[in-house]
């Protein structure tokens, strides 16, 4: 019996390990454990609860205000002292975070296996997203077994000379996670009027603090001017730098509801009762197009070019004008809206968590073939 270690930072790896977690715990030739770095603790400890994953290894690195240079150091020494404890023959980690790149860091120094799930995105820009680039790239050189969402993945880290045999196109267990929270209706825990099309917005990214965020907020306000029939519901991540600024221009407005981040279940609920969404979130970019929503990027590139591609995702930026424009056109053209919401998604069948426990039991096998033919 082999021994799985899955390692979770952020409410995000949380959502789209889990179904993973569940398949190898549901597998009778291996043991799956959980290390909870806790990135993000009240987010990661509403997902731990929403799919039933205890954390086996809990390590809690976040203090305010910590500097990436001070997580990353805290990560190293704790992911290391519980791989050392844990001895796993495999760890698994989930996209860009620095508890993936220092996960993938770490198992190296100690020559595990490591295997980076959602593999292959990229922007081609190290800064942007920043540092998150940086650490799936990073991870990426690290790992021995890569799973690629999608076939523009794979050949992302074909161009790298990643080995061919190391790489499987999996699609994305993000949708194995949503369809089956989306059978579900959850409460959102307020009202939204009945006679509102509601336009749900989550920004939350490093290279969206500052201006980008204050031109959001603008164009946000000049939305609601314009179309008497639209409400905003803004799920706020808690960092200062957002909180703050959605704050001052939001607060208070009679059709902007700004709450709290949602459990991942209200989220879904909530995706699933809008007309339109505008994000900088990568995983909103997987899910929405799955439940025929439109999704507006506030970014100025993205490392899913997929949904781009299929048309039901658009890449639109930060500035305050390209935000009103484009919302204006699909708040009032019906065309131009049908185009976007026609439920394409590329990003997977809700199958991947099989596929990929069926590949690391394949790669152990192909070892032990190996050990047995070596003199």
């Amino acid at each position: 019996m082999k021994k799985i270690m899955c390692v979770i930072g952020t409410r995000p790896e949380a959502i789209k390990v889990a179904p993973l977690v569940h398949a190898f715990a549901d597998a009778a030739d291996f043991e799956v454990c959980v290390l909870a770095t806790a990135q993000h603790r009240d987010l990661l400890d509403q997902a731990f609860a929403l799919f039933n994953i205890k954390a086996d290894y809990d390590l809690n690195v976040m203090t305010p205000g910590q500097t990436l240079p001070e997580l990353t150091a805290r990560l190293m020494l704790s992911i290391d002292q519980t791989l050392a404890e844990a001895k796993p023959d495999m760890v698994i980690a989930q996209g860009d975070t620095t508890t993936v790149f220092v996960a993938s860091l770490a198992c190296f120094y100690r020559q595990i296996p490591f295997a980076h799930l959602e593999a292959g995105l990229r922007t081609h820009d190290l800064y942007s997203p920043f540092p998150e680039e940086a650490n799936r790239v990073m991870a990426g050189k690290l790992a021995c077994l890569h799973f690629a969402p999608t076939d523009v993945s794979q050949q992302n880290l074909l161009r790298e000379a990643t080995p061919t045999e190391q790489i499987f196109v999996t699609g994305n267990t993000v949708i194995d996670a949503l369809l089956t929270t989306a059978d579900k209706d959850f409460e959102l825990g307020f009202d939204i009027p009945v006679d509102k099309r509601l336009v749900l917005v989550t920004a939350h990214r490093r290279e969206n603090f500052g201006e980008p965020i204050e031109h959001i907020c603008q164009a946000l306000l000049e939305l609601v001017a314009t179309h008497e029939d639209i409400f905003v519901v803004f799920p706020v991540h808690p960092n200062p730098n957002i909180r703050a600024v959605t704050d001052k221009y939001l607060q208070g407005h009679e059709r902007i509801k700004l709450v709290a981040p949602f459990d991942y279940g209200p989220f879904v609920s909530a995706m699933k009762r809008a007309y339109l969404i505008l994000s900088d979130s990568g995983g909103v970019q997987e899910e929405a197009p799955a439940l025929g929503k439109p999704v507006l990027v506030l970014r100025r590139d993205t490392e899913r070019p997929e949904a781009v591609t299929e048309g039901v995702v658009k890449l639109i930026g930060t500035n305050k004008e390209d935000i009103v424009r484009e919302a204006n056109i699909l708040l009032t053209d019906a065309t131009a809206y049908a185009a976007m919401a026609k439920g394409a998604s590329p990003y997977g069948d809700g199958k991947s968590s099989a596929r990929i426990v069926d590949i690391v039991r394949h790669y152990f096998s192909q070892q032990a073939s190996l050990k047995q033919t070596q003199p």
